[in-house]
């Protein structure tokens, strides 16, 4: 062991135990707080300030140096733009992943290995496999099913991954996490895991949203009469499966089958079985294979989202796009979204599911 290892610490319970392992094990360790986000927003002040105490903390704790890199802009341009256009857009993306690519294995990455250090480090969840024979690194779901996070690192590539040290990689629960962080005295131990959007923190989606896009009132219609039961405030704040906001009083639940963000018109239907909402086929883009080259023909196990079952489905890959065969109907997935393939407990890449035609 050995080596100067430059670690982001975000102010929260997994990535304080990582940098305590590492200089455990022997390693030179710089901590890291990357600011990518500090814009208060209508009613929610960020919790950047709070995040980077909790990270001053740990440092002073470990008795390591901290640094407080800015990464903002990159974060707005990668990140935060790309999700408002994807929204806009009657998408529903998901910013873990790109925020991984872009930014913790591509801006923070870069500046670390141009400081000098030898590796790179964070709190995931997830396990990096020796090559087989003389390949690249492999990534592989971590011990902790249960908080395995393979599913938001499927853009990053394995040149990435041969630099790259994931300490929490045989810790088998979350619990355990907690506890040796308390048995190293670190503050955070029992602080909560974040909720919300990543880059906000507490803030629901759709005051993000209606911070960034304009309100625009639409109509929600019954998929299967054409009926208009109410109201919404634009079809962008609504995602394929979701049953809460949408205001209709009484009634049966009610899902949303499909939006269409060009006539701002939200379907939704209160059939459970109705055919919109499940699929036995998904049409990927913007694929990215961890190796650079697409696995063989065949079967493999699939997640369309984090923590969610692993399903069989048959691969299949064309000139421009992937398809996805599934054993079994599987609930629809949000055009968007990502749907990601392993090969037992290695993660092999994925894609982003394309919007489907399902008759409207």
């Amino acid at each position: 062991m050995g080596g100067v290892v430059f670690v982001g610490v975000s102010g929260g319970v997994d990535s304080a135990l990582a940098a305590a392992l590492l200089v455990e094990q022997g390693y030179e360790v710089v901590a890291v707080y990357m600011r990518n986000w500090s814009r208060d927003l209508p009613g929610f002040a960020c919790p950047w300030a709070e995040d980077l105490a909790d990270a001053e903390r740990v440092a002073v704790s470990l008795g390591i140096d901290l640094e407080v890199w800015d990464c903002e802009e990159d974060y707005q341009r990668t990140v935060v733009d790309y999700v408002v256009d994807a929204y806009a857009r009657g998408y529903t993306p998901n910013p873990d992943v790109m925020c991984n690519q872009t930014i913790k294995f591509g801006t923070f990455a870069q500046m670390a290995f141009s400081r000098g250090a030898d590796y790179v480090s964070t709190g995931h969840y997830a396990r990096i496999l020796p090559p087989e024979a003389g390949g690249a690194p492999r990534l592989a779901r971590a011990a902790c099913e249960r908080k395995d996070q393979t599913y938001f690192l499927w853009r990053v590539g394995a040149e990435a991954f041969e630099r790259v040290l994931f300490p929490l990689q045989d810790i088998p629960t979350k619990e355990e996490v907690r506890a040796l962080c308390a048995e190293r005295g670190l503050e955070v131990a029992n602080k909560p895991d974040s909720d919300g959007i990543c880059f906000v923190g507490p803030v629901g989606l759709r005051t993000f949203l209606l911070d960034a896009l304009e309100r625009r009132a639409g109509d929600v219609v019954e998929w299967e009469t054409g009926a208009v039961l109410g109201k919404h405030d634009g079809a962008f704040l609504f995602t394929i499966g979701q049953r809460r906001g949408l205001n209709l009083g009484g009634g049966p639940a009610r899902y949303v089958v499909a939006t269409d963000c060009e006539r701002n018109v939200v379907y939704v239907s209160a059939d459970r079985d109705c055919p919109a909402l499940w699929t036995d086929t998904l049409t990927l883009e913007d694929v990215r294979w961890i190796s650079g080259e697409p696995p063989a023909l065949g079967a493999y196990v699939v997640r369309t989202r984090h923590t969610g079952p692993l399903r069989e489905a048959q691969l299949e890959v064309g000139a421009e796009q992937v398809t996805l065969r599934f054993v079994e109907p599987v609930p629809a997935v949000a055009p968007g979204q990502s749907a990601v393939v392993y090969d037992g407990i290695v993660c092999l890449g994925g894609g982003i599911v394309a919007r489907r035609d399902v008759g409207r």
